[in-house]
């Protein structure tokens, strides 16, 4: 059972007077600014998106509005499920909670049925993106979106800082790549908060057969791209700290290959390594643990970097994969790269380039002209200042 989130009346009025005497100050995500859409809400069936990370100061979202006497019907929840603490690609089921019900959109089925929306009057969405495109949390707002798109039901996104949004770098996807962890013509890092993104997605036309939804957005008050921003919370088990975060576009890649990112220890997204990388300086045993049951190269002992030790580059790189792939290359039993790494590059072009031997700054001129592109049409969409 989803354990209770209990939220004392007092400390509700105390959060309202702190968000009004400091709202000059602090970054306030979208779920902070309760007057902005509470009136939105007033006697409304509401459906919610959220996990763990929807929190107005420290208390869930959920809890908050229900003490305001809001109607929460259904609650949807993503991978890692509701309370973000399910290990990757575990599948989800007997999610419960006698407060509303709580449907997870990474068990039996990734889309929302038409049944589990058809009651809803408005679909309220409040979850941390951590901005890059394969991060699955966006792919399954897309299908709430068409759900609701197809029902004629509003979406109310509270809008969240992202963490990568400072810059756009990466590969765009090829459509012809496209699956769960790349579902869009975007780069690997789209500089975009979900707010921003979701207005991409209707206003280009990328809900199936180009149907679009009821958007509104809350934006983030006194954010804009330029701004580091520290998560209150990790989004998932294995980003449990901002550099595990910012490395997290470059390192992700590495999970279409044989090598393995530290999940199973614990610095997950802050260390590389294979048992046959040629430098044992330093090592470390990937073992099962809350955020990995099955870890990659379980009980092996893997050779390789540890990214909390160094001067650790924190934009998108490839310098760490091309390594990795010229150390390992005709050393290990299975091919370097597996089937999985196209849907994670979101193209064919990228592995071919890196076997064939093309250096970081020979592979990024080859998108270029893409990302000129897509920043240009990025512009369109963008509710922050740069």
């Amino acid at each position: 059972m989803v354990k209770q989130f209990l939220v004392p009346i007092f400390l509700l009025f105390f959060l309202s007077c702190e968000t009004k005497s400091q709202e000059t100050l602090q970054i306030l995500p979208g779920a902070s600014q309760l007057d902005q859409y509470l009136p939105q809400l007033a006697g409304k069936n509401i459906g919610l998106f959220a996990n763990h990370t929807s929190l107005v100061g420290q208390t869930h979202l959920a809890d908050t509005l229900l003490a305001l006497g809001v109607q929460i019907s259904t609650a949807f929840s993503p991978e890692h499920g509701f309370l973000g603490n399910k290990p990757d690609g575990e599948k989800i089921e007997g999610e419960h909670t006698d407060r509303f019900k709580l449907i997870s959109l990474y068990g039996a089925h990734r889309k929302p049925t038409t049944e589990q929306v058809a009651s809803l009057d408005l679909l309220l969405i409040d979850i941390q993106d951590v901005g890059a495109r394969f991060y699955t949390y966006a792919s399954t707002m897309t299908y709430l979106m068409e759900a609701c798109a197809r029902q004629n039901i509003p979406v109310l996104i509270l809008d969240r800082p992202n963490p990568n949004g400072s810059y756009v770098d990466g590969p765009v996807l090829d459509t012809a790549f496209a699956s769960f962890v790349g579902a869009h013509p975007i780069p690997i890092v789209h500089g975009l908060t979900l707010g921003e993104l979701a207005g991409m997605i209707n206003g280009e036309g990328w809900l199936v057969n180009g149907i679009t939804c009821d958007l509104r957005i809350i934006p983030v008050a006194n954010w804009n791209h330029s701004m580091p921003y520290s998560l209150p919370v990790r989004p998932s088990p294995n980003l449990p700290n901002d550099l595990a975060v910012a490395l997290y576009p470059s390192l992700a890649l590495f999970e279409g290959t044989v090598v393995s990112v530290g999940r199973g220890t614990d610095h997950p997204f802050q260390m590389i390594g294979h048992p046959h990388y040629s430098d044992s300086s330093f090592s470390f045993t990937p073992a099962p643990n809350e955020g990995s049951k099955y870890p990659p190269l379980e009980g092996e002992e893997c050779y390789g970097r540890n990214l909390t030790d160094e001067k650790t580059t924190y934009e998108f790189t490839l310098k760490y994969l091309i390594e990795f792939y010229q150390n390992l290359n005709g050393k290990t039993e299975k091919p370097f790269f597996n089937d999985y790494f196209k849907k994670l590059a979101g193209t064919s072009t990228l592995q071919m380039q890196i076997e064939s031997g093309w250096t970081e700054q020979e592979i990024k001129a080859s998108w270029e002209e893409e990302l000129v592109a897509y920043k240009q049409l990025r512009k369109r969409y963008l509710l922050y200042a740069e």
